[in-house]
């Protein structure tokens, strides 16, 4: 799928996984995206077996996430999120942040215009006020 449909939109990139501690952001992100998703954000998650907590398959991945947590957010296939095997996007979101995903939900915000990328570690809630704070501030940029 590709990405340029986002455009001038508010993003918020989110490598995921089904078995992990951290899975429970689920209900978050997708709170954050019902939310905030009139004013321009959008949150796309890429389920990622890079930590081994991600073995199934992408339509089992699918129900899952729409099942236990009511994910209506864009969900790509699962795909490689660190390394040399790191897809082009999240090789471009590491060098941007000089921070590649260290564990599961890592998150990467970026602006409307592309310019700025902020990372965000795993242990960063949906709901953490820092957080929240700093997609208002982008959402309150109007698109270029």
């Amino acid at each position: 799928m590709p990405l340029c449909q986002y455009a001038g939109q508010v993003i918020l990139i989110v490598n995921t996984a089904s078995y992990c501690g951290f899975t429970p952001q689920y209900k978050g992100l997708e709170a954050l995206y019902d939310q905030y998703k009139p004013r321009g954000f959008v949150v796309l998650g890429f389920p990622s077996n890079d930590f081994s907590q991600e073995p199934d398959k992408n339509s089992q991945i699918a129900d899952f996430c729409e099942n236990t947590f009511g994910v209506k957010f864009p969900m790509f296939t699962k795909t490689s999120v660190k390394g040399t095997s790191a897809t082009p996007l999240f090789k471009q979101l590491t060098q941007r942040t000089q921070t590649a995903p260290k564990w599961n939900f890592y998150k990467y915000l970026i602006s409307r215009d592309g310019l700025s990328i902020k990372s965000f570690n795993s242990l960063t809630a949906p709901d953490d006020k820092a957080f929240i704070a700093e997609i208002e501030k982008q959402l309150a940029i109007k698109a270029p």
